[in-house]
Parts: structure tokens; C-alpha cells; sequence
């Protein structure tokens, strides 16, 4: 039996961007630098495509491990292991 969907599958409201967040994101949160063990928020800004994570990891808490070019390795804690995300900058949220 085919599996029907795929990863962005049930997200229309989840990855869209608020009215009033619409429009060009700003340099400083493309050029944005994160030391390693720093906490972070993923949250998905729907005008860069670039470096997505999976539906399941939005709003989570991870640290950063490193920085893995342009992007950073962010371990994100779920229910039963922890999951390494490569993730763009652009969808991280400091706390």
C-alpha cells in the first residue's frame, strides 16, 4: 500500500506566515551567531526555504552543537531520544 503525504503533510496553518509578520526577513536574523550550548526555540519562518526541519520539531527546545556550515546541529530532546536537526539560523530563536 502507497503512504499517502509526505513531510510537510498537515502544516497549511502551522508554516504560514502571521498578516502582519509578512515581507522581507532582516539581515541580522540570516547573520545571527550561535555559540555551542546554547539554548534555542525552532521556530519556522516560512520565507526561507532553505534548511526546514521535520513538522514534529516545531516549537521545541534544543541546544546547539556546533555549526555545520551556514547552518547549525541543534539536539532537539523528544519522547523517547534526542534528534540531531541541521537547521538555518533564520529558524532559530534564542532564550
Amino acid at each position: 500500500m502507497q503512504r499517502i503525504g509526505g513531510l510537510r503533510r498537515k502544516t497549511r496553518h502551522l508554516f504560514t506566515v502571521p498578516r502582519r509578520m509578512k515581507g522581507k526577513v532582516t539581515i541580522t536574523k540570516h547573520m545571527e551567531e550561535f555559540e555551542e550550548g546554547d539554548k534555542v526555540k525552532l521556530i519556522y519562518n516560512a520565507t526561507i526555504h532553505k534548511s526546514p526541519f521535520k513538522a514534529r520539531h516545531y516549537g521545541r527546545v534544543g541546544v546547539v552543537s556546533k555549526k555545520r556550515g551556514s547552518c547549525y546541529e541543534v539536539s532537539v530532546k523528544t519522547d523517547h531520544s534526542v534528534k540531531t536537526v541541521i537547521v538555518h539560523p533564520v529558524h532559530l530563536q534564542r532564550l
